[in-house]
């Protein structure tokens, strides 16, 4: 039985359908006991998840043993070996075809699970995603999207690409755009998403000729693909309210995502500490302890863990491979909320349409012969 998102909540339990995600339980720094509670503390709140978890049954079956809530919920596909974070991604191609992450992608090319979550060596990750998933027809190169705590109402913004390729011309840019755009739909149910490419200045000038090229590009794909291009964003920009998808390359992506991070732990770090400086100030501290839980929440990067892999056939989230129970619960939860809108479909034909669109244009604007 088939229903639109927007509905589903409305159905009771027995009408709905059990989405089925692929979980690589080895992948992870904090071992496969965090993977299984955070997998607990989705389930508890998705009653319509269900698991295929990747890895050596004598180590999974006892964790799971614990949690009774999770009995018939999930299957364990027994694989013996583990993509170490050490290992290079040409090495995992060769050698890691009975590791658990190779296994959990394998479960969503052969449609048995709507989505991957794995927690392991992101070149790995993307690698055999690559390789066994194989990118959107029109794809130069994929990328990962991450959504990053905003001042926009609808509270994050979508950035792209942070790390999957520290190259992009000014094609692979607009195709990031696209990407976005799609994950701002359906991520965020943001129905007209305004998309600013990453410069060191807003100025028309500034910036690398692929960056004007790109530019050109994504503003005259606008239109036709229902999104508002607002030109060039600044690095203050990515939690602002200027833009909800932050286009840029891979490199300076990942460089922006670990600033953020560190940022925002040397953040909580130094109120601690200021806190705790005197008698007073502890006092000050107790006064003010439930403003500073909602500060945490709002700041704390593991609420929002989870970088999708965009531009394949498939869906893959990548976990932060020092994610507890609450990042791994994070990246469950944003795979079954893509899964539940059917994101993967509804990228592959978005672009599809730009990239005829795309060449359209091109053959318009071509000298006749």
């Amino acid at each position: 039985m088939t229903v639109a998102t927007d509905q589903i909540d409305d159905l009771p339990h027995s009408d709905r359908k059990r989405i089925i995600l692929s979980i690589d339980a080895m992948g992870g720094d904090e071992g496969p006991a965090a993977i299984v509670a955070g997998i607990c503390r989705s389930a508890r709140k998705n009653p319509d998840l269900g698991f295929i978890v990747h890895g050596p049954a004598a180590t999974l079956t006892p964790l799971f043993a614990k949690r009774k809530e999770l009995v018939g919920l999930y299957d364990i596909c027994d694989v013996p070996d583990v993509v170490e974070m050490s290992d290079k991604p040409s090495q995992t191609l060769r050698t890691g075809k009975n590791t658990s992450m190779w296994s959990a992608i394998e479960a969503v090319r052969s449609g048995e699970a709507a989505a991957c979550v794995s927690c392991g060596n992101t070149g790995a990750l993307m690698a055999m995603s690559m390789i066994r998933l194989r990118k959107l027809p029109g794809v130069n190169r994929p990328a990962i999207g991450i959504l990053w705590p905003s001042r926009s109402e609808h509270g994050f913004n979508v950035m792209l690409d942070v790390g999957a390729d520290i190259r992009a011309d000014a094609t692979d840019l607009l195709q990031y755009a696209l990407m976005g755009v799609s994950y701002a739909r359906n991520g965020l149910n943001v129905k007209r998403p305004r998309v600013g490419l990453l410069n060191v200045g807003t100025e028309e000038h500034k910036g690398r000729n692929e960056l004007h090229d790109a530019g050109e590009l994504i503003e005259r794909q606008a239109e036709a693909a229902d999104f508002e291009y607002v030109g060039f964003v600044e690095g203050g920009d990515i939690p602002g309210d200027r833009a909800d998808v932050i286009v840029t390359d891979g490199f300076t992506g990942n460089v922006a995502l670990k600033t953020g991070e560190g940022t925002a732990s040397l953040i909580g770090d130094r109120l601690k500490e200021a806190f705790n400086y005197s008698l007073l100030s502890k006092l000050a501290g107790l006064l003010a302890l439930t403003s500073m839980k909602r500060l945490q929440k709002r700041i704390d990067p593991r609420r929002v863990n989870g970088g999708v892999f965009l531009g394949l056939n498939g869906t893959v989230v990548k976990s932060h491979g020092s994610a507890d129970e609450t990042g791994v619960d994070a990246a469950i939860n944003l795979a079954f909320r893509l899964a539940q809108s059917g994101f993967s479909d509804r990228l592959a034909k978005r672009i599809a349409a730009s990239t005829q669109a795309a060449a359209k244009s091109i053959a318009e604007e071509s000298p006749s012969k």
